[in-house]
């Protein structure tokens, strides 16, 4: 019988030892705060967007997939942005071309 609880009393202290080394080591599993309504981590330069910009775009998670207004909005720039460096060749062909 003594055996027996000894065997307990040691695995509930190596139990308790494992633990409070992954708690120090892991943490205690804090969460940050929810972003404010109408934030969002998604993040783009104001100009001049670049490829890497594009591979580091990260959106909300939600119940059913990505946050649907931080993807219109990522979409929105990316085509503002193509669309202001096809003006910007064009421009540079057809003065390349009269010269």
């Amino acid at each position: 019988m003594t055996n027996a609880l000894l065997y307990l009393i040691v695995m509930v202290a190596v139990a308790a030892v494992v633990f409070l080394l992954a708690a120090l080591v892991f943490g205690r599993g804090e969460e940050l705060a929810p972003l404010p309504p109408g934030a969002s981590p998604t993040r783009l330069p104001s100009e001049d967007i670049t490829a890497e910009d594009v591979r580091e775009l990260k959106f909300q998670q939600v119940f059913r997939g990505y946050k649907m207004s931080e993807v219109d909005w990522a979409l929105q720039r990316l085509s503002s942005e193509v669309e202001r460096l096809r003006a910007r060749v064009e421009e540079l062909e057809s003065s390349s071309d009269r010269a």
